[in-house]
């Protein structure tokens, strides 16, 4: 039987996530024709789940998972495999009046032991009720499960293929409740669990579809993210069904092994929105330089939105150059800043617009906190930022200091955010949530600065390096350590850590192929040397085998967890810190 995608245009009118809850845009949309389609590691298409279909198969679990006697506020772990599946379950939690937590799918082969310890301290924190997983992976959630108590623990599948009954009522869910919990980027060591309310996440929605992609009948998404990641979840999954748009999913795992499948699927269905973390699109352009196949139709593509991490322009450009012959138009680039705890969009870069790229004084950044514009006759290091653009319509965004003041643009400090996205709390978690939510502002923990009310992200507080009371970001030594021939894009990671003499040292660990020692030595001499002609300061490089550098569930880089690793390997620990912090831009994030 031939499986065909479901159509780009609708036969209802757009709606953009004007709904009181999730349900009753998943209800909207199933009376229209699109829907969700899933593509296999060949780039072929294995199956197709329309919203009508969708919305169906979600009011039949519901019931199901009410007839065991769930209570309205239960939390249901659903392991986020990237399958119809998920959608059902998601979907079923919203109709059932129960509380969605997405969780991980395990990332590497023989990392059993390291998935069900993470796995567990997920459903601990989330005080889970029940779990849903795919059959394949149910033993090692079973083992993950062990002496906790449970309503229910098994495969999605199984479920499905029991009876329902029509009679059970079925849940109508109002603004201040609960939508989902969210567990934030490379959390599941310390696990926070974000509550998003459906007002907050419809909110965000309404804002990402209307004002941020600016989202018409004619558009089709593709995504190859993670649904427990909030870019996938919110940003992919939920904005197209809240605006009724067909999209199209390749597994997380297919596109890292092949990431030319992605252009594939979208030169075929002549898709126009789809976002990814920087190094998706670094990753991808190295493959296509590797392999000079370029027989992509990308014409269509209208947004190709970047966000998750500190953007760099360089890579970019690289790929605009690489597939300008393949209808690629570098005005596709929407830069975007945003994180779970604002469900996820903060702030959008212009539709249509050329990448806005800010050059500052390096030294005027590092030693005295403030973005004066890069003049070559007077600094010898520039230090470019992207622009993110404004925040979202309804929001307030505050630049403030150490002791909470408020800055003046070009100033470097914490970013703050107001407004409708922001979440209620951090689930059983009242000292985080105090920490982070005041006054209903929230403290993102990133580090920025604002010209004519546009947003500059500089990077993470906790990543922040400080020698000798001046600020280094680590972005700058990586980029440094990327120049070399030998080290790829996305192969450094920088930090600092203590030594045994109680002083910081900088440390940047890179991957590399070569085992030559004598060449081995010269990669380090040569790095060594850039940074401290460029930064002005000493570090201790490190040299690891490729695939070792350690990355977020979300499939982020890690600097926090590569920090950790040091100092395990090298027996330091913080006891070992005996200069003062310079907290001249830090808050807790």
């Amino acid at each position: 039987m031939t499986v065909c995608a479901t159509p780009t245009l609708n036969s209802i009118p757009q709606r953009a996530a004007d709904f009181t809850n999730l349900a009753q845009a998943l209800d909207y949309a199933a009376t229209g024709v699109t829907g969700s389609n899933f593509y296999g590691s060949r780039g072929q298409l294995t199956d197709t789940l329309t919203y009508t279909d969708l919305a169906q198969d979600a009011k039949s679990l519901a019931r199901k998972l009410l007839a065991m006697d769930f209570k309205q506020g239960d939390r249901v772990v659903i392991v986020a495999e990237t399958h119809a599946n998920f959608l059902r379950s998601f979907f079923a939690c919203q109709y059932a009046g129960l509380i969605p937590a997405p969780v991980p799918v395990p990332i590497q082969l023989g990392s059993r032991a390291s998935y069900v310890r993470k796995t567990r301290d997920l459903l601990i924190s989330a005080h889970a009720n029940a779990v849903l997983s795919p059959a394949s992976i149910l033993p090692m959630v079973n083992e993950a499960c062990k002496d906790i108590d449970m309503k229910y623990v098994g495969d999605i599948d199984n479920l499905l293929e029991q009876p329902s009954d029509d009679s059970i009522a079925l849940h109508q869910a109002q603004p201040e409740d609960t939508a989902y919990i969210q567990f934030t980027s490379g959390s599941t060591r310390f696990p926070r669990g974000v509550v998003i309310q459906q007002k907050a996440v419809l909110s965000n929605l309404a804002r990402i579809i209307k004002d941020g992609i600016k989202i018409t009948p004619q558009d089709r998404a593709i995504s190859w993210l993670p649904f427990y990641h909030d870019m996938g979840l919110v940003g992919l999954v939920l904005s197209s069904i809240a605006s009724q748009t067909s999209v199209d999913y390749l597994d997380t795992r297919d596109f890292a092994m092949r990431p030319r499948r992605w252009l594939e699927i979208m030169s075929k269905n002549k898709s126009s929105i789809t976002f990814s973390p920087p190094f998706g699109y670094e990753l991808v352009e190295r493959r296509l330089r590797e392999s000079k196949n370029m027989d992509y139709d990308l014409s269509s593509w209208r947004i190709a939105g970047i966000g998750a991490e500190t953007i760099r322009p360089e890579p970019l450009q690289k790929f605009a150059k690489t597939l300008k012959q393949c209808g690629f138009d570098e005005k596709a680039f929407l830069p975007c800043y945003g994180m779970a705890e604002c469900s996820l969009a903060i702030s959008f870069a212009d539709v249509d617009q050329p990448l806005t790229i800010t050059s500052v004084d390096g030294e005027e950044l590092a030693n005295n906190n403030k973005a004066i514009a890069f003049d070559a006759r007077l600094a010898h290091r520039e230090a470019k930022f992207i622009d993110c653009g404004r925040v979202l319509p309804d929001h307030d965004i505050e630049i403030r200091d150490d002791q909470g003041r408020s800055l003046p643009e070009r100033s470097i400090g914490v970013i703050h955010v107001r407004g409708p996205s922001v979440m209620s709390h951090y689930f059983d978690n009242t000292e985080e949530t105090e920490n982070t939510l005041q006054n209903g502002w929230l403290n993102t923990g990133d580090i920025g600065f604002l010209i004519d009310d546009h947003i500059h992200i500089t990077g993470r507080e906790k990543d922040l390096i400080i020698i000798n009371g001046r600020n280094i970001w680590p972005q700058d030594l990586e980029h440094l350590a990327e120049q070399q021939p030998e080290i790829r894009t996305g192969d450094a990671l920088a930090f600092s850590a203590p030594d045994f003499n109680g002083a910081t040292t900088v440390v940047v660990v890179m991957q590399c192929r070569e085992r030559n020692e004598t060449n081995r030595a010269d990669i380090v001499a040569r790095v060594e040397a850039a940074i401290k002609q460029e930064i002005g300061v000493s570090c201790f490089i490190k040299l690891v085998p490729p695939h070792t550098l350690p990355r977020t569930s979300s499939g982020k880089l890690s600097r926090s967890a590569a920090r950790r690793d040091y100092m395990e390997q090298n027996n330091v620990n913080e006891s070992f810190v005996s200069e003062p912090r310079n907290t001249s831009v830090s808050t807790s994030s």
